[in-house]
C-alpha cells in the first residue's frame, strides 16, 4: 500500500459542518469580538475555525489537528493552520480573552438556533442544568490543577446547559477552574450568564417561557436560588440534609408517603396495587438558607424521595433522622415548581441529562486539557462547547434520527465520511461512498447547509 492520493479526505463531514458554522456567523463573531494581541492573534477568526473544525472531526489534542491537513483538505478548506501554530495561538490567551471567547461562544450557540431546529419548544418551556466535573490531569506542569472532591488530581469544569423536552442539550456556559475548587464555587455567575444566554436562544421568562433551573446539592446555596430569580426562572435543586431538612423529613406523617413508578416496580397482580421500593412526600412550606441574613431566607416546597436500603443495616452519612433511617435513604428536592409534586420530582430526575453532556465531552474534545497554561485550557474548554453546540446543530438539520445521537455516534455517521474530490468546469464535487448507510441524513445536512440559500439574519 501507498499513501499518495492528493484528493481523497477522511472527513468529508466537515464541509457541510463548517458551512453551517458560517452561516451562524462564526467568522464574523471571532473578528468582531476576539482580541489576542500579537503575532499569536492574527487571523484569530481562521484559527478558531480549524480548531472547532479539528474537534467536530475528533481531535482531542492540539497534535490532533493535523487531521485537518491530509490529502485533499488543503482543497475542500482555506486557511487550515498548523498544530503548532494553533497552540501558540491558545497559549496567547488571557483571562479576558478567555471571556470573549465566551461571548462568541454564547452568540455562536445563538446563530445556531436560528439557522436550524436546534431548540424546538424553547419558548414554551426549557430547562437549565448546572453541574460541575473534574478533568483528570497527570504531572505537576498544568497550572491550576490540585485535588478535588473526587480525590483526583486535575481541573475542575463547570458547565451550564440548556435542553426542552423535546430536544437534546446544548452547552450555553462553561468555566474552567482550579482542581481544587468547591463546586458551587462562581456558579451563580455561570447561572446568570447561562440564563441570558436562553433567553437569546427563544427561553425568555418575560416573554411567558417557563425555565427550571435544575441542580444537585452542591449548588444548594442562597446565592444559586437569588442567581435563578432574579432571571425570573424557577429553581429545583438538591437539598443538603441539614439539620434543618432532617427535621422537617422527620415531621412528615406515614401516611402521607406515595408510591412511585421507580426501576423494577410492578403491579400486585391481585390488587392492582404498586410494589416499588420508592416513595415521595412532600413539605409544603419548608424555608432554607436560615444561618443567612433574613433578606437571603427563601421559602418553598421540600419534595423527599425515600428510598429502601438494599442493606437495612447499613446507615450512609445522612446519620439517623428517625425511628425507619436504617431501611430507607432519602432524598430532598428544594424547589418552586408549580408542577404537582410526583410531576415536579420526575422532573428533577431528568437533572442526569447533563451527565451524558459530560460524558460526551470527555468522549471527545475533554479527552485532554492540552496545555501546560491555565488559560489556553480554559480557551480549549469554550471551544470544545462550540464544537458541541455545533454537532448537535448539524444531527437536528440531519433529521429526527440523529437530533438526540451522541456526538460519538454524529462523528461516525456524519464526519468522518471519506471521499474523494474531482474538479470539472470549475467545480469542486466530492465522490462519497456508494451505499453509505446513513445517506440521506447526509445529504439532508449538505442540502441545508452548502445548497440552500443564505438564511436572514
Amino acid at each position: 500500500m501507498v499513501f499518495d492520493d492528493p484528493n481523497l479526505v477522511s472527513c468529508a463531514g466537515l464541509a457541510p459542518v463548517v458551512a453551517l458554522a458560517g452561516r451562524a456567523g462564526l467568522d464574523h463573531l471571532v473578528a468582531q469580538s476576539l482580541t489576542v494581541p500579537g503575532k499569536a492573534g492574527a487571523n484569530a477568526q481562521l484559527k478558531v475555525g480549524a480548531l472547532v473544525a479539528g474537534m467536530v472531526a475528533g481531535a482531542d489534542s492540539i497534535d490532533d489537528m493535523d487531521l485537518l491537513r491530509h490529502g485533499g483538505m488543503a482543497r475542500l478548506f482555506s486557511g487550515v493552520r498548523a498544530p503548532t501554530t494553533l497552540g501558540a495561538f491558545l497559549r496567547g490567551f488571557a483571562f479576558g480573552h478567555v471571556r470573549q471567547l465566551d461571548a462568541v461562544a454564547a452568540r455562536f450557540l445563538a446563530g445556531l438556533a436560528r439557522c436550524t431546529p436546534l431548540l424546538p419548544g424553547a419558548e414554551a418551556m426549557a430547562y437549565v442544568d448546572i453541574d460541575d466535573t473534574v478533568r483528570a490531569t497527570h504531572g505537576y506542569l498544568k497550572q491550576g490543577s490540585g485535588f478535588g472532591y473526587t480525590g483526583v488530581r486535575g481541573l475542575n469544569v463547570l458547565l451550564g446547559v440548556i435542553s426542552t423536552p423535546l430536544t437534546a442539550p446544548v452547552i450555553a456556559g462553561t468555566r474552567l477552574r482550579k482542581g481544587s475548587a468547591n463546586s458551587a464555587r462562581g456558579a451563580a455567575r455561570l447561572i446568570a450568564d447561562t440564563l441570558v444566554t436562553a433567553r437569546t436562544v427563544g427561553a425568555d421568562p418575560r416573554r411567558g417561557t417557563r425555565v427550571l433551573l435544575r441542580a444537585d446539592t452542591a449548588f444548594f446555596t442562597a446565592d444559586v436560588v437569588a442567581a435563578a430569580r432574579r432571571a425570573r426562572a424557577q429553581f429545583s435543586i438538591g437539598a443538603r440534609m441539614t439539620a434543618t431538612v432532617k427535621k422537617a423529613i422527620a415531621s412528615i406523617p406515614a401516611e402521607s408517603w406515595t408510591t412511585i413508578h421507580y426501576p423494577n416496580a410492578f403491579e400486585d397482580p391481585d390488587t392492582g396495587e404498586l410494589i416499588s421500593d420508592a416513595e415521595v412526600a412532600e413539605v409544603p412550606v419548608f424555608t432554607a438558607f436560615t444561618s443567612r441574613p433574613k433578606r437571603e431566607h427563601v421559602t418553598a416546597r421540600l419534595i423527599v424521595r425515600r428510598v429502601k436500603r438494599k442493606n437495612p443495616r447499613a446507615v450512609d452519612a445522612q446519620g439517623e433522622l428517625f425511628a425507619d433511617s436504617s431501611t430507607h435513604r432519602y432524598h430532598a428536592i428544594f424547589t418552586d415548581s408549580t408542577e404537582t409534586m410526583l410531576a415536579a420530582e420526575n422532573t428533577h430526575r431528568g437533572h442526569a441529562i447533563v451527565e451524558q453532556v459530560i460524558a460526551d465531552l470527555k468522549n471527545g474534545p475533554l479527552a485532554h486539557l492540552p496545555s501546560g497554561k491555565f488559560t489556553a485550557n480554559a480557551a480549549w474548554l469554550v471551544l470544545a462547547a462550540m464544537a458541541f453546540n455545533l454537532l448537535r446543530a448539524a444531527g437536528a438539520l440531519a433529521g429526527t434520527l440523529l437530533a438526540k445521537a451522541t456526538t460519538a455516534t454524529l462523528r461516525t455517521r456524519l464526519i468522518t465520511v471519506p471521499a474523494r474530490l474531482a474538479r470539472s468546469a470549475r467545480r469542486l464535487t466530492l465522490h462519497l461512498p456508494l451505499d453509505w448507510p446513513w445517506q440521506t441524513a447526509w445529504q439532508h445536512l449538505a442540502d441545508a447547509t452548502m445548497h440552500a440559500p443564505p438564511r436572514p439574519a
